[in-house]
């Protein structure tokens, strides 16, 4: 704790006159015990801090739920829910046995940690039980993501397995790059030997969260193809859109909320002063952070609106909240280090980013139900760039420990080293996720553990796979229940009783 009360029985003593050295030893025995108290008193705020941070990232699970739910159809919903379940309970598992070791372990290398498999050894001097619940909350949200690309048309085992694979390997590797005090592009390695002077600033993981679940998505999706009746033989895209716009705004809202610990969250930390004495400290800095991520996506939501009604002529609700959710995911790499206008400048281009990506997912007949590919990948690629370009010293400096000539953001004056860190994580990412989890799906593919059969896919794998429906429904797309000429009535449906 910084600013601890240190007394001297020497130092005391002179001033006391006779019994000096008792009365001294008395007063700093004391004074020792009120520093304790204090010092107790700080790891106990930061720990529940960081814990209702981590409580607030694992509500974000049922925002994905919600999301996924809402943006596929009917017949498929319990499907969809049940895989989100199944992230948080694999992850959970997979995480503690091999994922935090890979991640926060250690390492001499900066590729890999080696320590505290299963949790062994551990807490540390530098972690305890909040940060792994944290970071747990953290690595089951890149499995979330990935869901949605390969949502109605995928084999429930290959759900497992590339849950597991992702939250106990790949994922942990991507952090313990960036996060790690050792990784080899970490911003907190020693001034001398950081990538480009500064390593790369990804703070709450636009690239190690969001890049990495959009990227094994995309492989997913690609690999697996388009879901039946996606696209026309001429190549022309026909929309299969998701039963409940109802719950995609709650899961948006739920998402929302859960944003506000996955951001500011990610200082782990609350009572850091950075001018000893003044109002001035982390808290600042959480405070802005919160206030950075709101006005990304506010922005990235109004963008999308004005931009798919000039497009399409409608107002869309679905289209407004990914937009929204587009970005937060371009914001979290910057959040805490640039200014509240950049954020804003962020969550419009992160809205004509995914307004892009998605027109050109329709050009290559790429189907995705949730856009997680074009959302997480697109918005959290476009958000390490921002950070090269928008990053201001002065909170690079608070938030990374004080570095005197460290690279900042290439627009504020601070040249071009932060952007090149940027860039290479941009690259490496894509390429240590399209070499893991490309392999995978590829496997699962040749192995016929990807993809259900179309018989599967057209009754839905609720019924299917699951026993039922999640409620009794009618989707557009159903042939059974398309109307009859000159019936009002659907062929399934009974006339109702007047």
């Amino acid at each position: 704790m910084s600013g601890a009360i240190t007394c001297s029985v020497a130092d005391l003593s002179v001033l006391l006159g006779p019994n000096a050295t008792a009365a001294a030893d008395y007063i700093c025995g004391q004074l020792g015990t009120v520093n304790n108290k204090f010092t107790d008193a700080a790891y106990a705020v930061d720990n529940t801090y960081l814990l209702f941070s981590a409580y607030l990232v694992f509500s974000m699970q049922l925002g994905f739920a919600m999301l996924c739910a809402g943006s596929v159809r009917a017949k498929n919903t319990m499907n969809i829910m049940l895989t989100n379940v199944l992230d948080a309970a694999a992850g959970g598992l997979f995480y503690y046995l091999f994922g935090y070791a890979f991640a926060f372990g250690g390492s001499s290398e900066g590729f890999i940690g080696r320590h505290n498999f299963a949790l062994r050894d551990f807490p540390t001097l530098t972690a305890d039980y909040s940060f792994f619940l944290y970071q747990w909350a953290f690595a089951i949200a890149a499995a979330g993501i990935t869901s949605g690309s390969i949502a109605e048309r995928t084999q429930f085992v290959a759900y497992l397995i590339y849950s597991s694979f992702l939250t106990g390997f790949v994922y942990p590797v991507v952090s313990h790059w960036f996060w790690s005090p050792d990784g080899w592009a970490s911003p907190f390695r020693p001034a001398d030997d950081r990538l480009f002077s500064t390593g790369a600033i990804d703070f709450a993981g636009s690239g190690v969260v969001h890049m990495v679940g959009g990227i094994a998505g995309l492989w997913g999706a690609l690999i697996e193809g388009p879901r039946r009746g996606r696209f026309e033989k001429s190549g022309r895209a026909i929309a299969l859109r998701g039963h409940s716009a109802s719950l995609v705004v709650l899961g948006t809202f739920l998402l929302w909320f859960g944003w506000y610990g996955f951001n500011p969250g990610s200082f782990t930390k609350i009572l850091i002063p950075y001018e000893s004495g003044s109002n001035y400290g982390q808290w600042s800095g959480i405070g802005r952070t919160a206030v950075t991520t709101t006005l990304s996506g506010c922005t990235a939501a109004l963008t999308t609106l004005f931009g798919k009604r000039l497009l399409s002529g409608h107002w869309n609700v679905t289209d407004v909240c990914n937009g929204l959710l587009g970005g937060f995911a371009a914001i979290t790499a910057g959040c805490s280090v640039v200014e509240p206008w950049a954020a804003i400048v962020c969550g419009f281009m992160a809205s004509l980013v995914l307004i892009g990506c998605n027109k050109l997912a329709d050009l290559v007949r790429y189907d995705d139900p949730l856009e997680a590919a074009q959302l997480h990948g697109g918005c959290g690629a476009w958000g390490l760039i921002f950070v090269g370009l928008f990053a201001k010293e002065k909170y690079l400096n608070e938030v990374y420990g004080a570095t005197p000539g460290r690279p900042y953001g290439l627009f504020m004056g601070g040249g071009g080293k932060l952007l090149g860190a940027q860039l290479v994580q941009i690259l490496v990412v894509i390429g240590w996720v399209s070499a893991t989890m490309g392999t995978l799906f590829f496997i699962l593919k040749k192995l016929n553990l990807l993809r259900i059969s179309e018989k599967d896919e057209m009754q839905g794998m609720d019924m299917t796979r699951h026993g039922g429906f999640a409620y009794i429904y009618h989707d557009n797309d159903d042939e059974s229940h398309r109307v009859d000429p000159g019936s009002p009535f659907p062929r399934s449906a009974t006339p109702p009783r007047v």
